[in-house]
């Protein structure tokens, strides 16, 4: 046991150098033209986003729009077939059944 632990503690006496940074930190950081650069795209993104958004609402509103056209217009196409059908019938007809025609 005296063994280990004399094999142990000169290594934890040592001093172990501390490397010295070979580069300024100062000059590897991006400064403030990259805080600019990376504000600019952001505000960049902000604005292509709500843009889009304005897109796809204006895009929706008037598909809304278009689906109430269609249904009107098929509703007016179907009272417009009604009102043909209705007109396709001859009181005339009736009288060829035998029945004495009405004054």
């Amino acid at each position: 046991m005296q063994h280990a632990i004399a094999g142990i503690l000169p290594t934890a006496t040592t001093p172990t150098p501390t490397p010295t940074p070979a580069v300024d930190p100062n000059l590897v950081s991006p400064g403030v033209v990259g805080f600019l650069f990376t504000a600019l795209i952001a505000i960049a993104v902000i604005f292509l986003v709500w843009d889009m958004m304005r897109r796809i609402r204006r895009g929706r509103v008037r598909a809304d729009i278009q689906e109430q056209l269609d249904a009107e217009e098929q509703a007016a196409r179907a009272v417009e077939a009604t009102e043909v059908d209705d007109q396709g019938i001859d009181p005339a007809a009736d009288d060829d059944r035998g029945e004495a025609p009405r004054p």
